[in-house]
């Protein structure tokens, strides 16, 4: 398992970690958008990244949130999609106030099925249920190209690194 911290305190992740080289698993999450169902076969063919946060309503998952849609705009080939534990309904909200349009965003809500395939759903303490902070790219073949687990939940992903591995 990866191992992440939470301010500095070790934090439980369920899961599987995934890694580079792998075949991505399959999850089913709900866009916000339109309330459907979202699977790896969703954007079958694209790259996809999937960007892993505990909720849009923090200051680093609304900074690293914009900052993916901005980067949105200049991989035109390749589908962002946020994953959180946010109800669709407050991910809808949140992305209209942000202006936030060139990427999905996705609830994890109903089974954590997206948290417990990539390992980043966390055990315990005071985000329990939520997910810890992280970052796969996913080529079209559905090959891991790219894994990230930040090691502390309250700090931003490696960008470049990531936007370099969708490229």
């Amino acid at each position: 398992m990866a191992s992440v911290t939470f301010k500095g305190n070790p934090v439980t992740l369920q899961g599987t970690e995934v890694q580079v080289g792998q075949t991505a698993p399959d999850f089913k999450i709900q866009k916000s958008s339109d309330l459907s169902d979202y699977t790896l076969a969703s954007s079958a063919g694209k790259t996809r990244v999937f960007v892993a946060v505990p909720s849009l309503d923090t200051p680093v998952c609304d900074m690293e949130t914009r900052r993916f849609n901005e980067e949105a705009a200049n991989l035109p080939e390749v589908e962002i999609v946020t994953v959180s534990m946010d109800l669709p309904f407050a991910q809808k909200r949140w992305c209209g106030a942000a202006g936030v349009d060139k990427l999905v965003t996705a609830s994890d809500h109903r089974d954590a099925s997206f948290g417990e395939n990539y390992g980043v759903l966390i055990s315990g303490g005071p985000l329990d249920r939520l997910h810890a902070r992280a970052v796969f790219v996913i080529g079209a073949d559905n090959t891991v190209k790219y894994a990230e687990y930040v090691k502390d939940i309250t700090e931003h992903p490696n960008y470049e690194a990531a936007l370099e591995a969708a490229k």
